[in-house]
């Protein structure tokens, strides 16, 4: 089990995590998320020890990281797959960490048969894809056979049998009582993978909740319903006391009550439905609903924003050079087309003929 109480990292005037407070318990899948620069990164080293908190605890199985003898065998960790000796085979970068933690030397063998990377055992790591390289982290994780487990991006760099194949490892060592707490940016997966979730934005903690529970406050549930008696299902709906919002393709949206008690009403009526589906947000429409206004880094469709005509200059700021013309290629390399007729292009070529003038007097 993780414990965090209170904890708080600041570099200078910058706080990047705010006492955050949350428990990983063991037996399920606890997924950790937020956007970019929201401290989950930060957040994971001050478990593992590798930054110190400003302010607050984190336990593992009650005890400070650094207390912990062979931490490997307690709890195993993938925060970079990059973080290797890349001359060292597969094999010995294993046999390093088991040896440094008092693992005995089969746990090698047996955690690259389960990560499928037997085949390249005595390969060196830096010839590795990025996938094997993230197979090679996880079997770094599972080495100590650890019962806490904490994987940042685990699916980064892997095929579709691949991210299949950690979904469900996830799910089983969850199932044998694991804690396992896991970060990831894509939401689909984790949809998939987590029961649990904790979200954070700027450094703040927003969300500690199972995935139903985080779905259903941060999002809009409501049934959509179709008959070719339109008007009249209206009527009907409206006389039970429900407000149907029309949609574009001309079904209705109803908000607060279950589909199971519109067909029954909609029969009681007699109406023909060709459509009863009951609507529920996915996880990255609950995510981002919830985490609007924590997104430090806004990205935008073009140089002058998402719509609209760019910005007024500030008459403070200096003159933009002229930019190359996008059919020509750019830079004085590209000889004497580069550029438009006038600007840097035309000062190039009027240079380059005076450097020919002065070549042809020097002969």
């Amino acid at each position: 089990m993780i414990e965090i109480e209170g904890l708080t990292k600041r570099y200078g005037e910058k706080l990047a995590v705010d006492r955050l407070t949350f428990s990983v318990r063991p037996g399920i899948i606890t997924g950790f998320l937020g956007p970019n620069g929201a401290g989950k990164s930060t957040t994971m080293r001050m478990m593992l020890g590798l930054d110190n908190p400003t302010a607050g605890t984190v336990r593992i199985d009650g005890k400070h990281y650094r207390q912990l003898k062979d931490p490997l065998t307690y709890l195993g960790a993938l925060l970079d797959a990059k973080a290797m000796h890349g001359g060292r085979s597969a094999y010995h970068h294993l046999l390093c960490l088991a040896q440094s933690n008092g693992i005995p030397r089969a746990r090698v063998h047996q955690a690259l048969d389960t990560v499928g990377l037997t085949a390249v055992a005595k390969k060196r790591a830096k010839g590795f894809s990025l996938g094997m390289g993230q197979r090679l982290g996880i079997a770094a994780a599972l080495l100590g056979d650890p019962r806490i487990l904490m994987f940042d991006e685990p699916v980064n760099g892997l095929d579709p049998e691949g991210i299949h194949w950690i979904r469900n490892l996830m799910k089983g060592l969850a199932a044998q009582g694991r804690t396992v707490f896991v970060s990831s940016h894509l939401m689909s997966e984790m949809a998939l993978t987590a029961d649990h979730l904790v979200v954070i934005g700027q450094g703040r903690l927003l969300a500690d909740t199972s995935m139903a529970e985080f779905i259903r406050r941060n999002s809009r549930s409501y049934v959509r319903m179709r008959s070719p008696e339109h008007e009249r299902l209206r009527d009907v709906l409206a006389a039970a006391g429900h407000t149907a919002v029309p949609a574009k393709d001309g079904a209705w949206e109803i908000d607060g009550v279950g589909a199971d008690r519109l067909g029954e009403l909609a029969a009681g009526h007699g109406l023909v439905l060709h459509e009863l589906s009951p609507q529920q947000a996915s996880l990255e429409e609950a995510f981002m609903q919830l985490t609007a206004e924590s997104v430090e880094y806004h990205a935008h469709s073009g140089p002058s924003g998402p719509s609209g005509p760019t910005a007024p200059a500030d008459p403070a700021a200096p003159a933009a050079p002229a930019a190359p013309a996008a059919s020509e290629p750019a830079g004085p390399g590209a000889g004497p087309q580069a550029g438009p007729a006038g600007g840097w292009g035309a000062d190039w070529r009027r240079k380059n003929r005076k450097n020919r003038k002065n070549r042809k007097k020097g002969r």
